[in-house]
C-alpha cells in the first residue's frame, strides 16, 4: 500500500511542478490576466470566465492573416511562448508567423530532461546545421529564447535536437502567412 501511495504522491508532484512551469510560461500573458491561460483577470486555476488555467473571458490577440493582428519588429518582437514536454513534444506544434515578421521563441522546458530550441530554414533545422539559431542546455522550469526574423520563401521549422528527442518526434513547423 505504501509503495502505490508513493506512486501517487511523485505523480502529484510532477503534476504539480509541470502546472507550475506552464504558469510560469504564460502567466497573464494570453489573454492578457491571471492565471496561465485564463482570462477575465481572476485568479485560481480552473476558473471559468474569472482567469485561471482553462477559464475564458479573457481575449485572445489575433494571429497572421485576422483583422487586427500586429506583426513583430526587429525593434519589438512578437513573443511566442512554447513548451518543451517530459513526452519529448512542443507545444504548440504549428506556429503562425507573417513573412518579414520577427519572432522570439521563449521555450520553457517541463520536464526533467533538459532540450533545446533550434530555430530556422526546414532544411537547416532537420540536419542540426551549425550556425542554425538554437538555445541550448534549456534545465528543467527554466525559460530561454531566440529572435528570429522571417525572411524569405521558407519553410521554416523548429526542433530539439539533444539525442534521441528529435527522433522521437521533438520538431515542429512554422507556417508562413503572406
Amino acid at each position: 500500500m505504501n509503495g502505490r501511495l508513493g506512486l501517487v504522491g511523485g505523480g502529484l508532484v510532477l503534476g504539480g511542478m509541470l502546472l507550475i512551469g506552464a504558469s510560469t510560461a504564460f502567466g497573464g500573458n494570453i489573454g492578457g490576466s491571471a492565471g496561465m491561460m485564463g482570462g477575465g483577470g481572476g485568479a485560481g486555476m480552473m476558473g471559468n470566465g474569472g482567469g485561471g488555467m482553462m477559464g475564458g473571458g479573457g481575449a485572445v490577440a489575433p494571429g497572421p492573416g485576422q483583422a487586427g493582428f500586429v506583426a513583430g519588429t526587429v525593434g519589438a518582437p512578437r513573443v511566442v511562448r512554447i513548451l518543451a514536454t517530459p513526452d519529448l513534444r512542443f507545444t504548440p506544434a504549428v506556429i503562425r508567423v507573417q513573412a518579414g515578421e520577427t519572432v522570439r521563441f521563449d521555450v520553457t522546458a517541463m520536464g526533467p530532461t533538459a532540450h533545446e530550441l533550434m530555430v530556422g530554414p526546414a532544411a537547416d533545422v532537420a540536419a542540426d546545421r551549425a550556425g542554425t539559431p538554437e538555445a541550448s542546455d534549456i534545465g528543467m522550469m527554466q525559460t530561454k529564447s531566440i529572435t528570429y526574423t522571417f525572411e524569405g520563401d521558407g519553410p521554416f521549422a523548429f526542433a530539439c535536437h539533444v539525442t534521441g528527442h528529435y527522433e522521437a518526434g521533438m520538431r515542429g513547423v512554422i507556417e508562413v502567412v503572406r
